[in-house]
């Protein structure tokens, strides 16, 4: 079998279909969410489609493990056409001038033939670095007609922003931290700081609290409409986040940074559809287009959005105002749920204000605010601890900070979470956070400082230290055991997906295996799958039912540290996007701590499992991958690349689902993976 990187047929050959001209010179680049098997099965298939019809074809995988087989710039120009098969963002600016076709992964897996014939006929790419999914001609959503495109489009973008967003959270939250933490002093007006160089550190981190709403509004921007929509973006976010420029005590938090990242996207994306004269072209993406799209985002955001910002937080204010003789468990309940909804936006600083002004006069409010304000992080981290499979190795790591944060009172370490899956932790964010209001409510806890967290109470600002303490805990429990069973009762994407990650962009690491059949080549699943691992017929009926017969396959290899633990991991892997194939394939995969070494199992199910694949197909082929989290590498994204490629060939499937006798015979069948 041909391998993608090669596969092509000979120029002039005969056999074109349709009205193709044969011996056409074809490019092609695969990439789905995660960079998995998706990538290779489409590059396999539109590798075959094209040999078949006999033209030469090199295909780019950007896979988690790296782009391989890179397009070089003279194969570029010397392309007949350049089809794009991606769920994700892709760099199209090299490929400015030549007919390129963008579409969905599935639709390279599913309809190879068809993209071959219809780049030879696809519009011209004109935008100069117009992403997969985004300007000029390309359409938005990779595919036309699919409101589910359009949502994972949509969540890209998202995911985009938050994993640039991260880094800034983190530097900046630990700096404020420490500077808290070793520097810092209480007074009536607040934590202050003796040492001009701990104040300087403090400084430092702010900036980067500063610019991490920028960041996120500004990288939404670019997975939309690219390089030209990085600007409008940040300064929306910068002017999202400030809000004196109209005349509000309170900017519009991370929830205003993505309205203006969206807003910022799209405004691009309809700014480079306006025709205009050609020797204007040139200078439309950096010069036209960001300053006509910053000035009317920016100028729209003053004028329009803000103006209703700064009346929820006036009147916001005015009916806490109207709640101070209410009890103390509402009050408390009230402004939990202020502080825990939009972290750092106007209702939270509506209610961190009303807390702060009330400080001389009645410490008891300020004591509820408090208590609520390290909650989302500390709970969020929590869950991170609690369900490590359910998040990703980024998440897991941002739990870690979120949690240190969370003691010096930096509600923002929770951000990253609300901004990746906001219906699912705003809500127990809140829930936490009203929780922790009612408790420090009715206990009287006093905080004489306009701070909160566990480091007011250190400091000594704290009256009623044990309740506040119990409150604290009791709501970040709360938020973390709400997080978790959203997480693992919800629908669709609820992990930040590692390419959105690195959505900017592939390594250009390589994986090149030896050619399929080579005697001297070992199976990639040498070590991972033995006769131990393999059932000729599976008893369950449903997906979940044979997940976890699947985990207790891979336990009899004795790598299995913790088997509900890896059932969990391989169901949230699912929830990112079914592991469902296609071609009566599925193979769900999980990297997790449950398992000590990489393990491979395979089963057969003559009737079939619904998996949820594409074409409609049930799954009759199971694999299960399981690595270890810490230091598996890119094992397992190897072992997938060869199993998805060589799965596409169907006499090596017919093989599989024919083959009788014992686990055995299997495991001789399996040996060709290479």
């Amino acid at each position: 079998m041909a391998s993608p990187a090669s596969a092509a047929g000979p120029a002039g050959k005969n056999g074109g279909a349709g009205g193709d001209a044969p011996g056409r010179k074809l490019l092609a680049v695969t990439a789905c969410p995660t960079g998995i098997a998706h990538t290779y099965m489409a590059a396999e298939k539109l590798a075959q489609a094209a040999q078949a019809l006999g033209h030469a074809m090199k295909v780019e995988t950007q896979g988690s493990i790296g782009a391989e087989n890179v397009l070089s710039d003279r194969e570029i120009a010397e392309a007949d056409g350049i089809i794009v098969a991606a769920d994700k963002d892709v760099d199209l600016s090299r490929f400015a001038g030549k007919r390129v076709l963008s579409v969905g992964v599935a639709e390279g897996i599913h309809r190879p033939e068809r993209l071959i014939r219809d780049v030879l006929e696809a519009p011209v790419h004109r935008g100069p670095g117009a992403g997969a999914g985004g300007g000029g001609d390309v359409d938005l959503f990779g595919g036309a007609g699919s409101g589910g495109r359009e949502r994972g489009s949509v969540y890209k973008a998202l995911m985009n922003g938050v994993s640039y967003m991260i880094p800034f959270v983190v530097v900046g939250g630990l700096l404020i931290a420490v500077s808290l933490a070793l520097g810092g002093r209480t007074t009536p007006q607040g934590i202050v700081f003796d040492s001009s160089f701990w104040q300087s550190v403090n400084d430092i981190g702010v900036i980067g609290f500063t610019l991490m709403i920028p960041v996120l509004s500004g990288y939404i921007a670019y997975a939309i409409g690219d390089r030209p929509a990085l600007v409008p973006g940040m300064v929306g976010g910068w002017v999202a986040s400030h809000g004196e420029l109209y005349d509000s005590k309170a900017g519009a938090g991370f929830i205003g940074a993505i309205a203006t990242g969206f807003l910022a996207g799209y405004l691009v994306l309809w700014i480079k559809k306006v025709r205009v004269p050609d020797f204007v072209r040139p200078v439309m993406p950096i010069i036209v287009i960001p300053v006509v799209a910053t000035t009317s985002l920016g100028l729209f955001f003053i004028y329009v959005i803000g103006r209703p910002i700064a009346w929820v937080f006036e009147h916001l204010t005015s009916w806490l105002g109207g709640l101070t003789g209410a009890s103390a468990a509402l009050l408390g309940v009230v402004l939990g749920l202020m502080i825990s909804f939009d972290m750092g936006g106007p209702v939270n600083k509506t209610a961190f204000l009303f807390g702060a002004g009330l400080v001389s006069k009645n410490p008891e409010v300020m004591g509820m605010c408090a208590a609520a304000i390290p909650v989302p992080p500390l709970g969020q981290g929590l869950a991170t601890l609690l369900r490590r499979g359910m998040f990703s190795a980024q998440e897991r790591e941002t739990g870690l900070a979120a949690l240190f944060m969370g003691c010096f009172g930096i509600t923002e370490g929770a951000i990253p979470f609300a901004a990746a899956r906001p219906a699912r932790v705003i809500p127990a964010n809140m829930a936490g956070g009203a929780v922790a209001g009612a408790v420090a409510g009715l206990a009287a806890v006093q905080d004489n400082v306009p701070h909160g967290g566990p480091v007011v109470a250190v400091l000594g600002a704290v009256e009623g230290v044990p309740m506040f303490f119990v409150a604290i805990a009791i709501g970040t429990v709360v938020t973390a055991l709400m997080t978790v069973t959203l997480m693992t009762v919800g629908r669709g994407p609820s992990v930040v997906p590692a390419a959105a990650v690195g959505a900017a962009g592939s390594g250009a690491a390589s994986a090149e295996s030896a050619p399929a059949g080579s005697a001297s080549a070992p199976s990639a699943l040498s070590g991972h799958l033995t006769a131990r691992t393999v059932r000729p017929q599976l008893a369950a009926r449903g997906k979940e039912a044979a997940i976890r017969e699947m985990a207790g396959l891979l336990a009899a290899s004795g790598a299995v540290t913790d088997v509900d633990g890896l059932i969990a991991a391989a169901l949230a892997r699912e929830e990112l996007g079914t592991t469902g194939l296609g071609e009566e394939i599925a193979i769900p995969h999980a990297k997790t701590d449950a398992v000590s070494a990489p393990v491979v199992g395979f089963a057969r199910s003559d009737e079939g499992i619904e998996w949820g694949a594409l074409d409609g197909t049930k799954a009759r082929l199971i694999f299960m991958i399981a690595v270890p989290g810490a230091a598996a590498g890119d094992e397992h994204l190897r072992i997938l690349a060869m199993l998805s490629r060589k799965l596409m060939d169907p006499e090596f499937r017919e093989r599989l689902l024919s083959a009788e006798g014992e686990a055995e015979a299997l495991v001789r069948v399996l040996e060709e993976v290479r």
